[in-house]
């Protein structure tokens, strides 16, 4: 009687794996960033992407100074209920002899900066400043608010809009006064450039 004895099956060994190293993610074949060791990462360069130090429009100085003199929330009723707007009034000049001020709406807090800047561009007025001053005694009304500027000696003598609009024309020396009880700052700010377009230089 045969007696059939059973045969284990030999194990074959398992195939043995090096373990593959992950690269990260911002890290390409050559080394950090694009294109291998020595460009860094983040791409080119080995820093932020945009103008490069140096360059053209890097360190471009504003064309005009500028001063925000209110920031208001405005609505407007439609069909679908109310909208929301904000209005910026800013007064800008290279203080050189020009000066603008601009009021303008918009979505949001900088575009309505932004729109207000463009306006007071195209309407600058060109101050005749003799000495630091302005040649004669002017005085201006818009709407409620009524300023008047006298030439003066030493500094700028005025407050709030009447200051802003002096020292952003260019004027370091004058005296302002607000005529009246009006805390309007757009108002201030237009009488004043309304007195200061009623110069004029004898020839």
């Amino acid at each position: 009687m045969e007696q059939q004895i059973p045969v284990q099956p030999t194990e074959s060994p398992a195939p043995t794996t090096t373990p593959t190293q992950e690269r990260p993610r911002n890290q390409s074949r050559g080394g950090f960033g694009r294109g291998g060791f020595g460009r860094g990462p983040g791409g080119r360069g080995g820093g932020p992407r945009g103008r490069r130090p140096g360059g053209p429009g890097f360190d471009r100085k504003p064309e005009y100074e500028q001063k925000v003199l209110a920031i208001d929330r405005v609505s407007r009723v439609t069909k679908g209920g109310k909208r929301f707007s904000f209005r910026a009034t800013i007064v800008i000049g290279d203080m050189k002899g020009k000066v603008g001020v601009g009021m303008a709406k918009g979505k949001d807090v900088a575009q309505s900066v932004q729109k207000a800047y463009n306006q007071a561009k195209k309407k600058m007025l060109v101050v005749p400043i003799k000495d630091g001053t302005i040649p004669y005694q002017v005085e201006a009304k818009y709407n409620s608010a009524v300023v008047l500027l006298k030439p003066a000696r030493g500094g700028v003598k005025a407050g709030g809009p009447v200051r802003v609009v002096a020292k952003l024309s260019g004027i370091t020396r004058l005296t302002g006064k607000i005529i009246g009880r009006t805390n309007n700052k757009v108002n201030i700010a237009m009488a004043t450039l309304a007195a200061l377009k009623k110069l004029r230089v004898s020839s």
